[in-house]
């Protein structure tokens, strides 16, 4: 009997590692996806409106920087990295902060924050993806488990490949 419960638990296990690891891969694919549009485009590109009217590219990539930086304290993974871009870049519309950072400045800290995202998601085991995120008690989590890291991870990647498209509007 205990066989049969060892080749279960074993075939979970499996399964979790790989929801995660596509999951993850998904993510990875679309951070070197940004990167590459973001290497064809210039700084000077990058300070145009991705449409008449519309967000700035520099604003889109420090929106991105902004939200990535709050899964940090979503997966419970520490302090944000550059906290002081919340105000600028979720709280406020393009072109009303008086100070920005800039082009360059915000590439830095992209790739800063994709690196230190990267070391971190390697230290978390497949299981633990499947638990509660800080933004979601653990009465709410008992009744919807799917308000997981793993799904913080889902939705940003949704996210980023959206913004991701209008950068490339840039070209």
């Amino acid at each position: 009997m205990d066989s049969i419960f060892e080749k279960i638990k074993t075939k979970i296990m499996a399964t979790t590692e790989l929801i995660v690891k596509m999951v993850i891969d998904r993510w990875n694919g679309s951070i070197v996806n940004l990167n590459k549009i973001l290497s064809e485009l210039s700084d000077e590109q990058l300070q145009k409106e991705v449409a008449t009217g519309k967000n700035r590219g520099t604003y889109l990539l420090g929106h991105l920087i902004a939200v990535h930086d709050d899964m940090l304290k979503l997966l419970g993974m520490g302090e944000k990295l550059y906290p002081e871009l919340f105000e600028i870049f979720i709280k406020q519309a393009d072109k009303e902060a008086s100070q920005t950072p800039t082009v360059a400045e915000l590439r830095v800290m992209l790739e800063k924050q994709n690196t230190h995202l990267q070391e971190k998601f390697q230290k978390i085991k497949p299981e633990e993806w499947f638990e509660r995120h800080t933004a979601v008690s653990a009465e709410d989590f008992a009744n919807e488990p799917h308000r997981n890291k793993l799904n913080i991870i889902i939705t940003r990647t949704s996210h980023l490949q959206y913004h991701m498209g209008q950068i490339a509007l840039l070209k």
